[in-house]
């Protein structure tokens, strides 16, 4: 039995293994921690706001914070419009009908699956392309293959706030007469050649949901520097409306409220606070974890301008002995909630899985990435000594991996036994139960 088990940090003892809250220990932390709690800004200038709001009595419909927030995003991305949305879906739903796609559309299948809905839910085939190892982006090489006559245009992803190889995507775009859209739903505040990302391919779509490191409470946007395609945009997020009582055009109710948009101006104002505690997280985290065997920090370039929003390991198994998933589960039991990302692969949802159930086999690294990954807490609500705690206790665990694994094997078979007494009405002890008891 291993001893001296997070013996550092000033934090509790756990004397061995027994401790771990996996094995029946107390948890290290007693409040859960959140990959991505919301982060706020200051709560004042928010009630000021939000009771200006109030004494307007305009709450939607364009009105004036939502028209100062459109004008500070775009701003702040370098281009001449931003169009404020409900949600970061419906703003992709809405770039992909505004840009007339049909027919098959490439994506990553590495991806939240609301990448691939936004297209499904209109008819439109998404092909799931595979990614860069490195930068778990599309990989270029691989698009010239999926690409066919039925083929309308590319959906790139920047994953993690790491641009898309934005260069070689539009290439082949240009090429193949293809449209370029690009989900930026990790990529406010991040820039690519000293560009900010929002400026890349015909449009790009923001979210502002409340687990990214910037939110307006729930929203998304569109950003473009293309005049037509934004004048189709504001049509078609309010209903097609031109003016009173004058519908021009087929549309939906995509409109940001005021009090998302207030909401999103005061967190713009702590934007840079935000950011530099995510990117000083991450060199807590880059130093609790530096040369541990089997276990890869993904990194970001510190040329550009960062979010550092996501702490993404990556875990080998082969090495550490421990599994990803066993690794959230030991941390979870923890109340650190780590989680995996995007597991497990869109083309392993439904519909998707139905309709291709053979994605996989031009999807190896995809199938990998889904595997390995793990997305730690992050944010204004975790810091140094939390950020310690829970590198000690990766560190530990992947130092005692082949003991921990045993332990673990034996304990989801103790758990399978139990759970057949509890279903179970004979008297009699089944001779393979006998024979798991003393484990």
């Amino acid at each position: 039995m291993c001893t001296g088990f997070f013996g550092e940090r000033g934090y509790e003892m756990k004397k061995n293994i027994d401790d771990l809250a996996i094995f029946g220990g107390s948890p290290a932390f007693h409040e859960k921690l959140h990959v991505g709690r919301p982060n706020l800004g200051d709560r004042k200038r928010l009630l000021e706001r939000l009771n200006d709001m109030l004494d307007r009595k305009w709450l939607s419909n364009n009105g004036p914070y939502v028209q100062e927030f459109e004008q500070r995003v775009s701003d702040m991305v370098g281009v001449k419009h931003c169009i404020a949305m409900c949600n970061g879906t419906v703003a992709l739903e809405i770039a992909i009908r505004s840009l007339e796609l049909k027919g098959e559309v490439i994506v990553p299948s590495f991806t939240f699956v609301a990448t691939a809905h936004a297209l499904q839910w209109q008819e439109i085939t998404p092909v799931f392309c595979d990614v860069d190892p490195k930068t778990h982006t599309l990989d270029p090489a691989c698009i010239e293959k999926m690409i066919t006559p039925r083929t309308s245009g590319i959906i790139g992803v920047h994953l993690w706030g790491r641009p898309c190889n934005i260069e070689a995507l539009e290439e082949i775009a240009a090429a193949h007469k293809l449209k370029l859209l690009f989900d930026a739903a990790h990529g406010f505040g991040c820039s690519h050649k000293n560009r900010m990302i929002g400026s890349f391919g015909s449009a790009e779509v923001f979210s502002f949901h409340p687990t990214k490191f910037f939110n307006t409470c729930e929203g998304g946007a569109i950003v473009t520097d293309d005049d037509s395609l934004a004048e189709k945009i504001h049509l078609m997020k309010n209903f097609g409306f031109s003016g009173y009582d004058n519908v021009i055009y087929v549309g939906t109710n995509g409109k940001m409220n005021e009090f998302s948009a207030l909401m999103g101006l005061t967190n713009l104002e702590s934007l840079d606070t935000f950011i530099g505690v995510n990117r000083e997280n991450y060199n807590s985290y880059s130093y609790g974890l530096r040369d541990l065997p089997g276990v890869k920090l993904i990194d970001y370039d510190h040329r550009e301008k960062c979010n550092y929003q996501y702490i993404l390991l990556e875990i080998d198994e082969a090495v550490t002995h421990v599994s990803r998933d066993q690794l959230v589960d030991i941390l979870r039991e923890e109340n650190i909630l780590a989680r995996r990302y995007f597991y497990p692969g869109c083309h392993k949802m439904e519909p998707y899985r139905s309709y291709f159930p053979q994605a996989g086999l031009v999807l190896p690294v995809t199938e990998t990435l889904v595997k390995r990954v793990i997305s730690l807490p992050n944010g204004t609500a975790v810091g140094p000594n939390e950020i310690g705690k829970i590198c000690q206790i990766i560190r530990e665990t992947i130092e005692y991996g082949p003991e921990i694994k045993e332990r673990l094997s034996d304990h989801v078979a103790l758990a399978q036994v139990v759970k057949y007494f509890d279903r179970a009405t004979e008297s009699e002890t089944p001779d393979w139960a006998e024979k798991m008891l003393p484990l």
